[in-house]
């Protein structure tokens, strides 16, 4: 892969595109401190106590909490459109992501992450009905 980033050969964001890494090959993780505080993205301490953080699977599944459906994306998502923009609770930790099956789709859902792309080639989170 070439150095010379450019909007077809984007630069790789580290943490992310690692944590994405993982969930697509099933190891997904998110990160907890000995209080029980869940964070992603990765962090070194935890932002509400300052104690240290450690990796704790991610649940195959999380609960719907809230969502939306975008008919009138941003343009990096004009191909995405229409979807549901989905934050769900994965134990001590919520995750946001993209439904692009969003039918009858009800806060309380079971979804489970997925790694997706868009069109142009960027990968994203999907959480999709378990």
């Amino acid at each position: 892969m070439s150095d010379d980033f450019t909007p077809e050969n984007p630069a790789p964001d580290g943490e992310y595109d690692a944590w994405l890494d993982a969930v697509d090959a099933g190891d997904g993780y998110h990160l907890v401190c000995d209080e029980g505080h869940g964070w992603l993205p990765p962090r070194r301490v935890c932002p509400r106590c300052g104690g240290d953080l450690r990796e704790e699977p991610l649940p195959d599944s999380g609960a719907v909490a809230t969502f939306t459906v975008v008919h009138v994306p941003t343009p990096s998502f004009a191909a995405e459109a229409p979807y549901a923009t989905v934050v769900a609770d994965f134990g001590g930790v919520r995750l946001t992501g993209v439904a692009r099956q969003f039918e009858d789709l009800a806060v309380g859902d079971s979804v489970a992450p997925a790694v997706g792309e868009r069109e142009d080639g960027e990968r994203l989170l999907l959480l999709e009905r378990a």
